[in-house]
């Protein structure tokens, strides 16, 4: 099992999408990203694709546009993960791979 799934709903993002994914794939083989392209017709749907083929952490699915809520619901449908983490595709973390440190040992909620 990951320890980690990433969820990121993508609609209409091809602007920003690059620079988030960027920010999140690291040498970790215990997690995943999974890409819920919403119906996007801008070409982002093809940058969920291209970074699937890259980075074996990546998975896509694409459904009919639903909304953000639907997008999150099917990511979390398909995650493997024990913890969720949710990024929009939009945005970028710095230091994304800190976020591991907190997910060692037992006590995270201690």
């Amino acid at each position: 099992m990951k320890k980690l799934s990433v969820i990121i709903p993508v609609y209409n993002i091809k602007d920003y999408l690059r620079q988030c994914l960027d920010s999140l794939v690291c040498d970790r083989a215990d997690y995943e990203i999974l890409l819920i392209d919403d119906g996007s017709n801008d070409g982002s749907s093809a940058i969920c694709e291209e970074y699937s083929e890259k980075h074996s952490m990546i998975k896509v699915f694409h459904k009919e546009n639903g909304g953000v809520s639907s997008a999150r619901n099917l990511g979390l449908q398909k995650a493997e993960g024990e913890y969720i983490y949710f990024v929009d595709g939009d945005d970028w973390v710095e230091g994304f791979s800190s976020v591991f440190d907190a997910l060692v040992g037992d006590d995270l909620y201690g």
